[in-house]
């Protein structure tokens, strides 16, 4: 019986595709983590915790103060 992914993963992948698919260009800028929360109707942690993901698969960069946006592709 498969189980169903975790809800942080599903948010970061449905982001992710938006980013492969172009959706998303390199440079635009992402909602905040409490907008995501509302987007998907889940806890801010959820939220944080998709965008922690993005961050470590180098999709996404941080900007202290300013937010986080899509990252540059190599």
């Amino acid at each position: 019986m498969p189980t169903a992914q975790a809800p942080y993963r599903q948010i970061a992948n449905d982001i992710a595709a938006k980013i492969k698919s172009g959706e998303l260009k390199p440079g635009d800028k992402l909602p905040s983590t409490r907008e995501l929360a509302e987007a998907y109707r889940v806890h801010m942690n959820t939220a944080s915790r998709a965008l922690s993901l993005l961050h470590d698969r180098e999709l996404i960069t941080g900007q202290p103060g300013r937010g986080t946006y899509v990252a540059e592709r190599p």
